[in-house]
């Protein structure tokens, strides 16, 4: 099969002169316009966003958010002669094709564990990304443990903040009990003022082994 090599040209352009495309439907959460900026702010533009050429300017497919944010730089813009039926493709499949693949959790955690964090926005970043793909949740059931498992009927303390039976599901952790873990822990952090899930497992089972719940 040949490959056909769609890019007619690198070009910079001004930010502000690329047409948003109406059909793109990716909707930027505040999280991810937070991370962006950082990076863009730390590192610049490492990556081109993708236009197409239409009869009044290039059109973006891909990098609506990167050029919103930066209006007045000039970017690196990959211009294809895609036409409109393809970019629709293009535009429908590359951030969900993206999103199949799968994480080496290890390689992950090293790639991290490497970045100099000596940036405030950075850090907060490095650590949504660890949230997001759960990184401390598996640090954590790695380690060993001497902790005596709780069984269902056994709680905590009444009247703590520690959910019943949470030190046991951490320590004795089930993938079908995964939704209840992550719920509860997702509400202790709230409650705790706690930003990433692998300080709320090690305070809660802190809390149940002393009693402080």
């Amino acid at each position: 099969m040949k490959i056909r090599d769609r890019i007619k040209e690198l070009r910079r352009v001004r930010a502000s002169e690329l047409l948003p495309n109406p059909k793109n439907w990716r909707v930027h959460p505040v999280a991810q316009q937070d991370g962006i900026r950082t990076m863009l702010a730390k590192v610049g533009y490492a990556d081109a966003v993708i236009a197409r050429e239409t009869a009044d300017g290039l059109m973006l497919i891909d990098g609506h958010l990167r050029a919103e944010m930066t209006p007045d730089t000039e970017v690196p813009v990959l211009v294809t002669d895609l036409s409109e039926e393809e970019a629709d493709e293009v535009l429908a499949t590359l951030d969900p094709l993206a999103s199949l693949a799968e994480t080496d959790v290890d390689a992950l955690s090293t790639l991290l564990a490497g970045i100099d964090r000596d940036n405030e926005s950075l850090n907060a970043l490095l650590e949504d990304i660890s949230d997001n793909y759960s990184l401390g949740l598996t640090e954590l059931l790695e380690q060993a443990t001497a902790a005596e498992y709780v069984p269902p009927d056994n709680h905590f303390p009444s009247g703590g903040t520690v959910p019943e039976n949470l030190k046991g599901l951490l320590l004795h952790f089930e993938l079908a009990k995964y939704d209840e873990v992550m719920a509860k822990s997702y509400l202790l952090g709230e409650e705790w003022g706690m930003a990433t899930l692998a300080d709320v497992f090690y305070e809660a089972i802190r809390r149940a082994n002393d009693g402080t719940g």
